[in-house]
């Protein structure tokens, strides 16, 4: 059974009420619930916690960290970032969600801006599956519409992905790649756009599919991290 931490500022729920319609529980909790009927262990962390959630007992039980964030990426402590990069490099699965783009912990896994062109203007996004054969789209079919959401567009200020498995296009005519792969050490990282709190997105079925599919392919995989540093040699070495 995968151990999954989701992880969401859980600000705008608290401001405002038509996040709190959409996600009576939080985001954390809407994710945490579809995920747990697909027999995940779950639990779950918020920015305002102590250590924001993410104490060292939490992230050694945690297989694959979901992180949403969007308007308290500032707040994330430093010392926290430090530990869930580093708990990636060790093999730890993480899946950032749509403005989680923006946050410490993706930057500097990353090493770019990050950056891009967005829009609230109830754009009409249909993702397009661009890789068929990845684990991530099982189940999903050749495109996800979704009738009303926020606009990201290109150029977004990321390194070229590993696999790029979604591309968006939206209403008012950009397009953006709105799944993405990586691997950093012996962590894997997917990166998924839709989300934006207004719009109920998470309750989308195959929404949920694919953070359900990608749990499953970020999940660690059985093998130890490789050492690093001044090494003996294997055989002997003969001096000339």
């Amino acid at each position: 059974m995968v151990k999954v931490t989701v992880w969401n500022e859980h600000r705008h729920e608290k401001k405002n009420p038509v996040v709190a319609q959409n996600y009576p529980n939080g985001i954390h909790g809407a994710i945490a619930s579809f995920l747990e009927k697909e027999g995940a262990d779950v639990q779950t962390a918020t920015l305002d916690e102590p250590e924001h959630g993410l104490t060292d007992e939490v992230l050694a039980n945690t297989d694959v960290l979901v992180w949403w964030g969007h308007i308290a990426h500032n707040e994330v402590s430093d010392e926290v970032v430090k530990k869930v990069v580093q708990h990636v490099l060790n093999g730890m699965g993480l899946i950032v969600l749509h403005s989680g783009h923006f946050s410490k912990v993706f930057k500097t896994l990353m090493g770019t801006s990050c950056d891009l062109k967005w829009r609230e203007a109830d754009d009409r996004e249909r993702l397009w599956v661009v890789d068929p054969s990845h684990p991530i789209v099982s189940g999903i079919g050749e495109y996800i519409e979704l009738d009303r959401e926020e606009m990201y567009g290109e150029h977004f200020d990321i390194p070229a992905p590993d696999e790029l498995v979604f591309l968006s296009w939206f209403e008012g005519g950009e397009v953006f790649r709105s799944g993405c792969t990586y691997r950093r050490g012996n962590g894997k990282i997917f990166y998924f756009r839709p989300g934006h709190e207004t719009y109920p997105t998470y309750h989308n079925e195959k929404i949920q599919r694919v953070i359900t599919n990608a749990v499953k392919w970020t999940a660690p995989t059985e093998h130890e991290r490789p050492v690093y540093g001044n090494a003996k040699p294997l055989e002997e070495i003969s001096i000339k």
